[in-house]
């Protein structure tokens, strides 16, 4: 019997249509051609005899276990996600997933753009909706001050622009 949940902003998982494309084809090659091939070395590995000794069987099939783990995944993400579309956004007045954002912190002016989990990236500045920094953007608008709690004490960001 299956667990059905009412779906929540939290269970969405939002994306870009250029990674939805990704793990969409990523999910078709592994069921396409590396579970017929794990498949087809199980097969084999059972040919050899005695499979309480066989590492090869062994090993053929932790990696379907592991594979089979990840054609779940990738099937809970497509299922649950939202593309994130840059056309067509007609209100620019608030930051939400997609914006790109510019602000300000101790003088210096800083690049953001907010995206799904999945496309999280800090080193290129695309941080995650979920991220503490993405979550106190969401909702703010241009000239707003946002205070983000980190480690080293509390930083105020300024928001310059968003696009």
């Amino acid at each position: 019997m299956t667990d059905l949940k009412c779906m929540t902003d939290e269970q969405r998982t939002y994306l870009s249509q250029e990674k939805f494309d990704a793990l969409t084809k990523e999910l078709s090659k592994i069921k396409e051609e590396e579970i017929p091939k794990i498949a087809k070395r199980i097969d084999s590995a059972k040919q050899m005899g005695d499979l309480s000794e066989n590492a090869e069987y062994h090993a053929a099939r932790e990696e379907m276990a592991w594979i089979q783990s990840r054609v779940k995944e990738l099937n809970y993400i497509l299922s649950n996600s939202e593309i994130i579309s840059d056309a067509g956004k007609s209100n620019q007045d608030f930051v939400s997933i997609g914006s790109k954002i510019e602000v300000k912190i101790d003088g210096q002016t800083r690049e953001y753009t907010i995206v799904g989990v999945q496309e999280a990236d800090p080193l290129s500045r695309k941080i995650s909706n979920e991220s503490p920094l993405g979550r106190a953007f969401l909702g703010k608008s241009k000239g707003d001050q946002v205070e983000v709690k980190v480690p080293a004490g509390i930083q105020i960001y300024k928001i310059i622009s968003i696009n």
